[in-house]
């Protein structure tokens, strides 16, 4: 379902590979983005791309009380468009997030295993995302965002149930608002020929812990299963 993944891509080359147009936003490399950390996003704001820098965890536009929001970091791809704490946000704000690898966790019998997921082709995975505008009262701006998950293919199926929605090069127009077209018809899991995935250490269970070295592949011994 996704709830860390890598972000070390320098600012540069992210506005080079979706062509945005702003100011370069402060980045931090990161080889474990975990959920309230500030996270580059591209999104479309007066019909041209923007890279930005917005905090993991979706607080809705409506929201009266910060301390006691939800915030969440997943929206589920069969019910973004009927939920009134997405729904909008899906309509209207609809963003990408670029990284190179993410992580997910598989549920064994001696405790869970961590394998980290990528593009066979090199290029970072686009997550299909929403992103958010929150203002409080005395003018405090608060600008956040959440990805969306739908049902894992077959690859990934025997790790998790559900994996995120990432958008491939060509429909990145359409996901944006900048083509005509439906964004639901994106909601899908990846093709199986898409992605690659291989086993890391448990470090990066700790999101404190930061490095290369946690997308070093891992030898592990398969689980017996009694």
């Amino acid at each position: 379902m996704c709830g860390r993944y890598a972000s070390f891509l320098p600012a540069e080359f992210i506005a080079r590979l979706f062509a945005t147009v702003n100011p370069l936003p402060n980045l931090a490399p990161t080889w474990n983005m975990a959920p309230t950390m500030d996270a580059p996003v591209v999104r479309l704001i007066d019909g041209d791309r923007h890279l930005d820098a917005l905090k993991w965890g979706l607080v809705p536009y409506f929201t009266k009380d910060l301390k006691k929001a939800r915030k969440p970091i997943n929206a589920r791809s069969e019910t973004i468009a009927k939920s009134g704490m997405f729904k909008a946000a899906f309509a209207e704000r609809r963003c990408l997030v670029p990284a190179p690898a993410y992580y997910e966790w598989r549920d064994d019998p001696d405790g869970k295993t961590p394998f980290a997921v990528a593009r066979i082709d090199g290029e970072p995975v686009a997550f299909g995302g929403i992103w958010e505008r929150w203002k409080s009262p005395d003018g405090e701006l608060l600008q956040t965002f959440a990805t969306i998950t739908t049902d894992a293919n077959r690859q990934l199926a025997g790790i998790q149930d559900r994996m995120p929605v990432i958008i491939e090069r060509e429909d990145w127009p359409l996901w944006l608002g900048e083509a005509e077209g439906d964004p639901g018809s994106l909601l899908r899991a990846a093709p199986e020929d898409v992605l690659r995935i291989w086993p890391v250490g448990k470090a990066v269970g700790n999101f404190r812990n930061d490095g290369p070295e946690l997308l070093r592949p891992s030898t592990i011994t398969e689980p017996t299963l009694l």
